[in-house]
C-alpha cells in the first residue's frame, strides 16, 4: 500500500510508498525507524484512520479503508498515539478508564474489573481511582490513558511510542503487561519505538521502515545483528551489535552474533575458550 498527503497539490507528499507487510495474529511487532520514517502514518491505516491512497489494508480479514468496517474496527483495534494524556477528558481516573469498555456495553462489574485490571498493567494503586487526572503529572497521565486503552481488551494493541516520557522502570512495567496480554490472550501487539532494546526484550517480529519503505521485516535476531542497515535507517544498534561489529572490523571474530548483554557475555566466554592459549 501506498499513502500520499494532499495528493495532487503542490504540497504532495508521499509518506509511505509500497509497504508490503503482513503481521500474524497474536504476534508482538516492534515498528522501527526514525522520526518522519512513516511509522506513525502506517499504523494509523491499522483502524481506519488513514486510508491508502492506492493498495489495500486488511485487519481481521476485512478492509480497512471499507466504511462499514472502519465503524467496527475500534472495538478491535486500540490505538495509543504518542501523547495519549492528551486524549483524557473525564472527572475521574475511573470514569476515563471505563469510558471505552462502557461503550462495549458492558455492565458494570465487568467494567469495574477491567479498570482495575488496566490500571494494575500500568503500575498504578487502585486507590487512584478518584482521582482528577488534571491533578496528575505527565507520567501518570500517560498511563492512566494507556490504561484505558487496555481495558477495552481488543483483539489488538498499537502504541505510538508508549514509553516516551516515562522513567525506565515504568516503561518496562507496561511493555511487560503488553507481553503478558500478548502470551495469555493472544493480543496483537503493535508497538513503535526507537530504542531497539525494547525490541530485543520484547517483540517476536521487528519492522523498519525508512524514508516511508519497509526497507526490512523478520526476527529480531536476523534483522538488528545487521548495524549497517540500521544505521543507514537512521536507528541506533543495540550495544552488543555495535561492539561485535567493531571488534570485527580490528580483525576479532565473535563466535556469534549477539543482540543482548546476555548473547554478548556468553558468546565473549565462547569465544575466549576457543581462543586462548595452551587450547590446542
Amino acid at each position: 500500500m501506498t499513502h500520499v498527503y494532499f495528493k495532487g497539490t503542490p504540497l504532495e507528499t508521499v509518506a509511505l510508498k509500497d509497504i508490503d507487510l503482513e503481521i500474524p495474529r497474536g504476534e508482538f511487532l516492534a515498528l522501527l525507524g526514525a522520526s518522519g520514517s512513516g511509522k506513525s502514518t502506517l499504523v494509523q491505516h491499522f483502524n481506519g484512520l488513514l486510508q491508502p491512497t492506492s493498495g489495500q489494508v486488511s485487519v481481521f480479514g476485512v478492509d480497512a479503508a471499507s466504511r462499514r468496517n472502519r465503524n467496527s474496527l475500534w472495538r478491535k483495534v486500540g490505538l495509543v498515539f504518542q501523547f495519549p494524556e492528551r486524549q483524557i477528558f473525564s472527572s475521574t481516573v475511573y470514569e476515563d478508564i471505563a469510558f471505552g469498555p462502557r461503550n462495549l456495553g458492558l455492565d458494570e462489574k465487568e467494567v469495574r474489573h477491567r479498570v482495575v485490571e488496566a490500571l494494575t498493567d500500568v503500575g498504578l494503586a487502585e486507590d487512584m481511582l478518584q482521582c482528577d487526572p488534571i491533578t496528575l503529572s505527565g507520567g501518570l497521565s500517560r498511563r492512566v490513558a494507556i490504561a484505558g486503552v487496555l481495558a477495552m481488551q481488543t483483539p489488538a494493541l498499537i502504541l505510538d511510542e508508549p514509553g516516551a516520557g516515562l522513567d525506565p522502570q515504568a516503561k518496562k512495567q507496561i511493555l511487560q503487561a503488553l507481553k503478558r496480554r500478548q502470551l495469555k490472550k493472544g493480543t496483537t501487539i503493535v508497538v513503535i519505538t526507537h530504542y531497539l532494546e525494547d525490541a530485543v526484550e520484547f517483540a517476536g517480529l521487528v519492522a523498519v521502515l525508512s524514508s516511508g519503505e519497509l526497507i526490512a521485516a523478520g526476527p529480531p535476531q536476523q534483522i538488528l545483528s545487521q548495524p549497517e542497515l540500521l544505521l543507514g535507517a537512521g536507528l541506533e544498534p543495540p550495544f552488543p551489535v555495535e561492539l561485535t561489529h567493531k571488534l570485527s572490523v580490528n580483525g576479532v571474530r565473535l563466535m556469534g552474533a549477539p543482540i543482548t548483554i546476555d548473547d554478548l557475555a556468553r558468546v565473549l566466554h565462547r569465544t575466549y575458550l576457543k581462543t586462548k592459549p595452551g587450547d590446542g
